[in-house]
């Protein structure tokens, strides 16, 4: 069963050993950020800073930095198994018989059961601040040109001024004092297009410290029209309790730790950044609307959440890598030759992804390139690399060797220009500029190719043969069995999967 709060989260972190609770009294001010680092990127345990300085509540980091605990958090087995439960909805068909019809009865119910319920009290609201005040949390100050501490687990809700649908958005806040901070709603986020579609004013809450799987879905990059709290229901297989904003007309989680009430002004803007971030540079000073505090209220010994953003790999990588898999799904379901996808940790989420298909007629990569940058968030890709069915996308070597071996420049690479990441330094203009597709599947006479020549692979009576053998042989290779075979590699490899003791 997924927690169903922070703090069993982290009790089950505890006992999980995937938790260093740590006495020492640690500065929220860079010093946080060199230890989280060193962490993340030997692949270490969550951190829990108790007593950070210049604050009571203790600081939460990391709980999501690597492939066990972004499971545990999930709970489940393996990424995979929860984007089949998922996939498992997504392609229900009209029932044929009595059976389906029960099975789609049950399907429909799991939906039903998974949207948010609002009760009449919840533990975020044990304690209610008389005066919001910010100082109370130990905000991290992340890295050196930062110009303030920056909140950057939030789950921001606001609702669209035009339909009245909810939004849960992961949106970093940069402290300006006790009672204020900046808002950074990027362009092409739903949080932005309800800021554009406001009246004269914008009510927002902010949960903070809220179960692991409320915080996922609050980065998940769905549709406007999906709540992000039922896709937490539904992965959580329980609905989210909500209870009544105290200060504002909206709903937040009732066992968030934290919630921030509060709203922005029309056309109230000021410079927000530089920030330190997942592009692993400092993105630069731009506008962004301020967000001022109503109310403040939290549960007792409240825990407060944080997460380092920087050169990759950092925690956000399993963040990412959840999303990933979860919603192949929903992608082959707009794409359906689309076998696997895989967004490299090192493009940072939008610089690149690869994607593996069952190639049907000429031009078929260029067309998936297309459709990838029109779907969604995955518009803003950068580049996009296709291979054969055959070729394991988490496979980096085996997808350069096909990169490689299979591209003539002259034919094989579309340049084309679009929309991209608002956070992208390189781009010739702000979240505009050039789209690189690599077309690496094998290519067709009617693609303008000789006639292509046989894939190297050795027979399945040999290699089942040599299998059986292999311990007779002495050969101390243990990747040697099945070495013919392309086989799946960890989605992230090198540092992250050393261990760290502190």
């Amino acid at each position: 069963m997924a927690a169903s709060d922070l703090r069993s989260w982290i009790d089950l972190l505890r006992r999980e050993g995937e938790l260093v609770e740590i006495d020492a009294e640690v500065d929220p001010f860079l010093e946080v950020t060199e230890i989280v680092d060193r962490t993340v990127k030997a692949g270490g345990p969550a951190l829990l800073f108790k007593n950070p300085r210049g604050s009571s509540h203790p600081l939460l980091v990391n709980q999501f930095g690597s492939e066990r605990r972004m499971c545990l958090a999930l709970g489940a087995e393996t990424l995979d198994s929860v984007a089949a439960r998922l996939e498992d909805v997504l392609e229900m068909q009209p029932p044929q018989g009595i059976v389906e019809k029960v099975r789609g009865l049950g399907k429909l119910k799991r939906l039903a059961d998974s949207m948010p319920k609002t009760v009449g009290r919840g533990a975020c609201q044990e304690i209610v601040l008389e005066e919001p005040d910010l100082d109370l949390l130990p905000i991290q100050h992340c890295w050196p040109e930062d110009p303030a501490p920056f909140i950057t687990l939030p789950a921001v809700i606001t609702r669209d001024p035009r339909t009245g649908a909810r939004n849960v958005g992961m949106y970093r806040m940069q402290k300006i004092d006790a009672r204020t901070t900046f808002m950074h709603w990027q362009i092409h986020k739903d949080g932005a297009a309800d800021w554009r579609g406001m009246g004269d004013r914008l009510e927002v809450a902010v949960a903070l410290g809220c179960d692991p799987i409320t915080t996922y879905s609050a980065s998940a990059p769905l549709p406007k029209h999906i709540d992000e709290l039922m896709l937490a229901g539904f992965l959580r297989g329980e609905p989210v309790e909500l209870v009544k904003a105290r200060t504002v007309d909206l709903e937040v989680p009732a066992a968030a730790e934290i919630v921030l009430e509060g709203y922005v002004e029309k056309g109230e803007l000021g410079t927000e950044g530089p920030f330190g971030d997942h592009t692993g540079y400092y993105s630069p000073p731009e506008p962004f609307p301020i967000f001022h505090l109503t109310g403040m209220t939290m549960r007792r010994d409240a825990i407060y959440p944080s997460i380092v953003v920087g050169v990759p790999p950092q925690e956000d990588a399993w963040l990412g890598k959840a999303t990933e898999r979860i919603f192949l799904p929903a992608i082959r379901m707009t794409v359906p030759e689309i076998v696997d996808f895989d967004l490299p940790v090192a493009g940072a989420f939008h610089n690149c992804t690869i994607v593996s298909i069952r190639k049907a007629f000429p031009g078929h990569a260029r067309k998936v390139m297309h459709a990838i940058w029109g779907l969604g968030m995955l518009s803003l890709t950068k580049t996009v690399v296709v291979v054969d069915e055959f070729v394991d996308v988490h496979d980096y070597e085996r997808v350069f060797f096909h990169a490689c071996a299979n591209v003539d420049p002259g034919r094989d690479v579309l340049l084309s220009e679009g929309p991209l990441d608002q956070l992208d330094h390189a781009a010739g203009l702000p979240c505009l500029g050039g789209k690189l597709g690599i077309d690496a599947t094998h290519k067709w006479a009617s693609e303008g190719a000789r006639e292509w020549p046989h894939r190297i692979e050795m027979t399945p009576e040999v290699r089942d043969a040599v299998d059986r053998r292999w311990a007779e042989l002495g050969i101390d290779a243990s990747a040697a069995t099945n070495g013919a075979k392309d086989g799946q590699k960890s989605r992230i490899s090198g540092p992250l999967r050393r261990s760290i003791h502190l």
